[in-house]
Formats: structure tokens, sequence, C-alpha cells
């Protein structure tokens, strides 16, 4: 029997394909339980910049307010307010995605921000998060 191998003389080289497998299905199980939690990041950042520019904007609109007594006029509200904000006009991240401005008080996505002069109110031109911020 010298042919034959025992099993206890030799040094195994190599995994076995079942251990292989099993390997395989734990990185999967945690990739699926990781990659939800990464993609959303992306979407949570764009919220907090389109937050974060809606605050500015609408301290900007209030220091104009407390200066002139009066809030600026929509049609010219990026240009009232460049001693305001430092830096340009903020891009919206929703709606039209730009820094135009819609006058008035309710979102169509036509431009990147609505505006109410009258109020001072600043929203996102976008109709999902329109009222929620």
């Amino acid at each position: 029997m010298s042919g034959m191998k025992s099993s206890g003389s030799k040094l195994r080289r190599a995994f076995s394909l079942v251990e292989l497998v099993v390997v395989v299905l734990i990185v999967g199980i945690l990739a699926a339980v990781a990659a939800p939690k990464m993609f959303d990041t992306s979407k949570r950042a764009k919220e907090s910049a389109t937050k974060a520019s809606l605050s500015v904007v609408r301290n900007a609109i209030e220091m104009y307010y407390a200066d002139k007594t009066k809030y600026p006029p929509a049609a010219t509200l990026a240009d009232e307010l460049k001693g305001y904000i430092k830096g340009p006009f903020p891009v919206s991240n929703y709606g039209k995605m730009d820094a135009s401005v819609l006058a008035g008080n309710s979102a169509n996505g036509t431009t990147g921000w609505v505006y109410e002069e009258s109020t001072g109110g600043f929203w996102v031109n976008d109709t999902t998060y329109f009222s929620q911020w």
C-alpha cells in the first residue's frame, strides 16, 4: 500500500470547496447588511446641504430685514443678499437644482428656490420637501 496517502502524514495546502463557500456566504451577508447604510449616506448629505443652504439664506433675509425694515424683492433676491451671504448664492439640491428663485408661496419644481416677498419665507422648490423644511 505504498501508493496510498495517509491523512495524517501530509499537510493540507489549499482550502476545501466547502470552506470557500462558507467564507463567500459570510462576506455576502455582511455586504447585504452594510450596503443600504452606505447608499443612504448620499441622500442624507444632500438633505443636510440643502437644510444648511436654507438656513444661510433665511438668516441673510432676516439680516436684510433688520437693516432695511422690509424684505428684499423677489426679482433681485440674490443680488440684494450679496452683502449678507459670503460667496455665491446657494444652489438648491432639489427641484431644478440651480440658484434661481420663484416668487410665490408654493412649489412647482421650475426653479431651485421659492421666496415669498411679503413674509420673507424661503423654501426649496420641490413638492416633496417644500413644507417639511
